[in-house]
Formats: C-alpha cells, sequence, structure tokens
C-alpha cells in the first residue's frame, strides 16, 4: 500500500493564536487566506404555486467561524446532513450566505456580483465527489481541460493553449495520450486526478468534497498523494470534507468538527484525535473501525442516545441537547460558544 495511507500521524501541530472570535487560528505572522466569520445559511421552506410562502427554515449552517491560512489544509468532518457541504458552496458563492462574512485574500465575497465574482473564481476551486457527474460526457479531456482557460482568457488560441492543456494533465499524472479521451474511457482514479487540472497561476483554494469516497483504497492513496504533491508544488489550500476518519487525519493540519450547523469542536489533527473534549467528536472517534479484532472487541463505543433533531424551527440549544454529558439543564437553554480550552483546543461544551 502506498504510504498515503500507511503513515500514521502528520506532522502538522502548530502554533496557535486566539483572534477576536474567540476561534483559534495558526499564529504563522501571516494573514489567513480565507476568512469565515458568523456564517448562517437556512433554506426557505414554502407552500404554494402561483402565490408562495414562507413557512419556516431549514437550519442548514449557524455562526460558523474559522480560518484557512495559505498552504494549509483543515478538515471539515461530521455526520450527513450537518453542514459540510453548504459551509464549502457557501465559501465558492454556489449557495449565497443569509448572512456573515466570507473573505478570499481580504476580499468579501458575498457582495461580489457578475463580473467581478466571476474573476475572484479564478482563484477556489471545487472537486467533486462523483468527478462523473461534473465531466461533459460528449467533451474530449482537452476540451474540458481548456475550457476554464477559454473562459479566465488564460494563454492564446491554438498551439499555445494546447501546449498548457498537455501539461496540465502531465503535472496531474496523465499523459497527452489520454487527451482524446471521454470520460467513459476513463477509470474512477483517472477521473478524480482529471478534476484537478485547473491550477492556472491564481488557483490558491481547493474546496475538495468528498475527493475519495467513491475510490477503492489503492486509488484513494494515489489521488491523496496527488494532493500533497500539488500542494507542496504550487502552494495550495485545501478545505477537505470528508466521512472517513482516518483520511481527515493523514491529509489536515486542522479539523472541525461539525454537528447540525454548528462547529462544536476545532483543534490541530493530531491533537482532535487524541484528545477529544467534546462528547460528539469522542462519539465519532469511537465509531472508527480498529483493524485488530482483539481490541475492537474490547473497547467501549460511546453511543448518542435519541435521534438527531430536526434542522426545522432549531431552537438554539439543540445542537448541544443531544451530546451534552448528563443533558444539563444549561445545556437546554443556550449552545455554548466555541471557546479556547487551552493549547489552540476550541470546543464548544459547558463540560468538555
Amino acid at each position: 500500500m502506498s504510504d498515503a495511507l500507511s503513515t500514521e500521524t502528520l506532522s502538522t501541530q502548530t502554533q496557535v493564536s486566539t483572534d477576536t472570535n474567540g476561534v483559534h487560528q495558526p499564529a504563522s505572522g501571516r494573514e489567513p487566506l480565507l476568512r469565515v466569520q458568523l456564517l448562517v445559511k437556512r433554506f426557505p421552506i414554502t407552500t404554494g404555486i402561483i402565490f408562495q410562502k414562507t413557512i419556516g427554515h431549514v437550519h442548514a449552517v449557524e455562526d460558523v467561524s474559522f480560518d484557512v491560512h495559505p498552504g494549509e489544509t483543515l478538515g471539515l468532518v461530521g455526520e450527513s446532513g450537518c453542514g459540510k457541504t453548504t459551509v464549502g458552496r457557501c465559501i465558492l458563492q454556489l449557495h449565497r450566505a443569509t448572512s456573515g462574512s466570507i473573505t478570499l485574500e481580504g476580499v468579501e465575497l458575498t457582495k461580489l456580483k457578475g463580473e467581478r465574482l466571476r474573476a475572484m473564481r479564478r482563484d477556489m476551486q471545487i472537486v467533486f465527489q462523483d468527478p462523473y457527474a461534473s465531466l461533459n460526457p460528449r467533451k474530449t479531456v482537452e476540451r474540458i481541460v481548456a475550457e476554464p482557460l477559454t473562459i479566465h482568457g488564460i494563454g492564446k488560441r491554438g498551439a499555445e493553449r494546447k501546449a498548457r492543456v498537455r501539461q496540465l494533465l502531465d503535472v496531474v499524472g496523465l499523459g497527452a495520450q489520454f487527451s482524446r479521451r471521454y470520460p467513459r474511457e476513463l477509470s474512477g482514479g483517472q477521473r478524480q486526478a482529471w478534476a484537478w487540472p485547473d491550477l492556472s497561476p491564481s488557483t490558491q483554494a481547493y474546496n475538495c468534497d468528498e475527493p475519495v469516497s467513491a475510490l477503492d483504497v489503492s486509488i484513494q492513496a494515489q489521488i491523496l498523494n496527488l494532493l500533497e504533491e500539488l500542494q507542496e508544488e504550487f502552494g495550495l489550500t485545501y478545505i477537505f470534507i470528508a466521512h472517513d476518519l482516518s483520511v481527515v487525519k493523514h491529509v489536515s493540519d486542522r479539523v472541525a468538527v461539525m454537528y447540525l450547523g454548528h462547529i462544536v469542536e476545532l483543534a490541530g489533527s493530531e491533537e482532535i484525535f487524541l484528545n477529544p473534549t467534546h462528547p460528539y467528536t469522542f462519539a465519532l472517534m469511537s465509531a472508527i473501525p480498529i483493524p485488530d479484532p482483539a481490541v475492537e472487541e474490547t473497547r467501549t463505543r460511546q453511543v448518542l442516545e435519541g435521534a438527531c433533531p430536526a434542522p426545522l424551527h432549531l431552537h438554539r440549544a439543540a445542537p448541544s441537547t443531544r451530546a451534552a454529558r448528563g443533558r444539563s439543564a444549561i445545556c437546554k437553554q443556550e449552545m455554548p460558544e466555541l471557546l479556547d480550552r487551552g493549547g489552540g483546543h476550541a470546543c464548544a461544551c459547558y463540560f468538555p
């Protein structure tokens, strides 16, 4: 197996500092590339056909704040429906935020429209979970890779742009022989590698939404190695959304755990896996299967009681009631803030 999955941990622990929102960020001495502050996204529920009336909202994301620094990988984890993908789509402006601030290199993205927004999208890209669904089956590899270059006016037409396409394909391990092929003629790993060639000089941040979940273990290792190589060569910044915690542990510098639209814990990758402080995070970690049957049989699982509350008309305290130890009265009244618990480890819990 590739070293990508055999490596137990990464030396990703960094010094941290606290910003004005109480969320901990690496103290790198540089300004963050991406800053998300108090992000809220609510989807309206309407009734009626001609005259529509809003009767409620789905609370997908509530008061999410974090920074991502240049060259860093931030992992976003949590169960299905917790808001991970919605956060990523709001950053890319595929969903418009209900409220809050999203800045990329100091530019407020939530206020951009038209040509200015399109120009900023050169700086950020998305890698979808299913690459085949995001690729035009009627176009060849060469035409699909050349399309964003044409849209953003990168390179001249003809031989120069073709050379740029071939260069990008070489970077992700696909040679010139793949340029005339169609998506159906490639394997799953080749398609996922194909999702990366838009490496224009200004592209800095990638939103990776379950980029390896549909691949087998050996192909996952190849793609993860590719991510690391591209990050080192081009200084890329990743937001890595995944369910596979072992993959998140390997690729992430820091990990943010989401539950019901809130970030409930945020810390360095090694720290959060060795010392989870929020009951929900602890339950997630205890669900990771251990390949040793003897150890797997003897360990105790932390199981959360009851069903996950519906994100409709969500009460302020709802995210803390199910995951709280003992479910004390204060947990039923107010959702705790994400605060520093020491050493750059942020947790939103009254009894961490």
